[in-house]
This record gives C-alpha cells, sequence and structure tokens, in this order.
C-alpha cells in the first residue's frame, strides 16, 4: 500500500508545544467508488481545527485539515467529475482522514474545480468557509436575488464571515448587510467586502443595531452565539431567522414570542450523512470559482505560510487561536 506524509497529532497540547503536531508516514487508503487522490499543494487552518487538536481523541494518531487545493492524481471508479490532471479545491469531510498530508483522499461530490484565477494557496483559504457561507444563505435561510431585508453578521471577520460578506455583495443586491468589527482597521475590511454598516459587538449591540434596524434585523448569522440568545431576541424581527456555526445554547425559548427560527449550519453535514443532494457542494464549490474567476469575489487570504510543516502548522494554530485574525490563514508547499 502506498504511503504519504500527514501531519496530525497524538496528544491533546498547546499549539506552542513542539509535541502539538507531528509528521508521519501513513498509509493511502484504497479510492472508493467516488474518491479522488488529490496531491495537496495549500491547505489553510480553520477554528475547528484547533477545536479538534486542543480536546478531540486523536485515536492514535489523527490527521487535521478540512481546507486544501492541489491535483488529482487519481481516480474511482465511478468518478464522471474530474480526471486526472485536473486542479481542485475541497473541504473534506470530518469522518475521514484530514488535508494536511500530500495525497488526501476525497470524495468527488464534495470538491470543486480550482479557480483559474487563484493559486494554489489563494484557492486553499476557500472551501470550508465558501460552503458554509453559501449554505447559511441560499440553504438555511433560502435568500434569492430578489430578498430584500437585513442582515446581521456576527464574526463578519472571521473566515465564514468575510466570505458571506462577499457572497451577499455579489448575489444579494437587494439586502442590507450589518457587520460585527471591533475597531477602525476591522470595520475598513468588512466595508471593503461589502457590509453597508459596521457595528462594534463589544458594545452595546442592541443599541447600535436597533439604530440601523429599529423594527430588527431580518437574518442573523452567528459564529458566537453562547450566552447570545437574549441579546437576539432583542435584535431579530418578528418572524426572522438565526443562523449559528458554533456549539451555541442549550435553550433557545426567548426566541418564541417573537416566532424567530433557529438554524443549525454544519458543512459537514451532506458528507456525513451521504444525503442524497450531496454533490450540491460540488455545484457550489463551481459556482464559487466561477465567481472568483469573474471577479465578483476574491480570496480571503490574509496571511500565508511555508512549508508544511509541523512547525508552520503549529504557528498557524496558534495565529487562528489567538482570535485576532482577519480573514484566512493559509499554509502551502512541501518540503
Amino acid at each position: 500500500m502506498t504511503t504519504t506524509t500527514a501531519i496530525g497529532y497524538e496528544k491533546n497540547l498547546p499549539a506552542t508545544d513542539p509535541e502539538a503536531l507531528i509528521a508521519r508516514e501513513v498509509d493511502v487508503p484504497e479510492l472508493g467508488p467516488h474518491d479522488l487522490l488529490v496531491e495537496v499543494e495549500a491547505v489553510s487552518v480553520n477554528p475547528v481545527d484547533v477545536k479538534l487538536r486542543a480536546g478531540a481523541p486523536a485515536d492514535g494518531f489523527r490527521v487535521l485539515g478540512f481546507d486544501a487545493a492541489g491535483t488529482v492524481r487519481e481516480v474511482g471508479s465511478a468518478v464522471t467529475l474530474f480526471a486526472p490532471g485536473d486542479e481542485v479545491f475541497t473541504a473534506g469531510s470530518i469522518d475521514r482522514p484530514g488535508t494536511n498530508q500530500r495525497l488526501h483522499v476525497v470524495d468527488e461530490r464534495i470538491t470543486g474545480r480550482k479557480p483559474a484565477t487563484l493559486s494554489f494557496a489563494d484557492a486553499a483559504a476557500l472551501p470550508l468557509t465558501a460552503i458554509t457561507a453559501w449554505e447559511t444563505l441560499f440553504d438555511r435561510l433560502r435568500l434569492t436575488e430578489e430578498s430584500s431585508g437585513t442582515l446581521l453578521v456576527i464574526g463578519a471577520t472571521g473566515g465564514v464571515g468575510s466570505v458571506m460578506l462577499e457572497l451577499a455583495e455579489a448575489l444579494l443586491p437587494n439586502v442590507t448587510v450589518i457587520a460585527t468589527a471591533s475597531d477602525a482597521e476591522r470595520a475598513a475590511w468588512v466595508r471593503g467586502l461589502g457590509a453597508e454598516h459596521s457595528v462594534d459587538h463589544r458594545g452595546n449591540l442592541v443599541s447600535q443595531v436597533q439604530g440601523i434596524a429599529p423594527h430588527g434585523v431580518d437574518w442573523l448569522f452567528t459564529a458566537h452565539s453562547e450566552g447570545q440568545i437574549e441579546t437576539y431576541a432583542q435584535i431579530v424581527a418578528p418572524f426572522g431567522h438565526i443562523v449559528a456555526i458554533d456549539d451555541g445554547p442549550r435553550d433557545v425559548f426567548p426566541l418564541k414570542g417573537k416566532s424567530i427560527a433557529w438554524h443549525w449550519e454544519l458543512m459537514f453535514t451532506r458528507p456525513l450523512q451521504q444525503t442524497p443532494d450531496m454533490v450540491e457542494q460540488h455545484r457550489l464549490l463551481n459556482q464559487v470559482a466561477d465567481l472568483i474567476d469573474q471577479g465578483s469575489i476574491s480570496a480571503t487570504t490574509t496571511q500565508t505560510l511555508a512549508p508544511i510543516s509541523p512547525d508552520t502548522m503549529r504557528e498557524a494554530h496558534a495565529l487562528v487561536e489567538s482570535g485576532r485574525t482577519l480573514g484566512k490563514v493559509v499554509v502551502h508547499g512541501w518540503r
């Protein structure tokens, strides 16, 4: 069986610990009917990577990574969407070994064509965040080009929020977007991505939002919902909708009086559940690639590190773990 170099963890350690992430040779699994074998050129680090490294069982050795861009080297027997030599980007799935390895096996139905106008590094910044933002706007909230109202994006300077602002600007012309930002640099960032308004989530969020949308916002996306339900109940309009991507609260009863709907968004649901519409992630990634190549949206890379190694990956984890990063941190190139 073929082996490949992978970066993962054996113990839950701080990112500053030299043993927090290590390299190992691991077996490359046999390709399933819909699988691609991708030679990985670049990866990025997401909060889910940090969360798993810090607290999830390693089961011996766990390979992290939920973003990659690279080149298809082999395909499974039923593959129809790609051929060897194609350049792709993908977020993979949480129930399979991650993308932080030279050779990665991933289902074609959750893989998209790499935007032709982007480097591998910039392409690797997009899959997880683009899928999450797209599914939030168009699957959970069911927004269309004709939709009109106000969207509040909480966590707008992170990876998902940044892509969401760009998608809203490009595809939702009648939606007014309010984005959270904690300082002048971040306020400039969100406005540059298309937000009409910015508010400081460290201040009185209720008064700030009500000053812009006195009757409440129609839709709210949050990456930080724990302990915020009472606040959301005040700033979301009757019959409004909230989408959360964090582990969230256990009690959403305060929303009942205004018939506010609560939605979860987990971009791994389709591959985890093998849903009949799993190929929709392939299609949406291709639509994102089209928007990139048309110049309608751009990559959200803000920091690029090299090479892909345990030391560099630990540095990237520490940056993401700080909670102060704008956009995405990307790591590219193997030693």
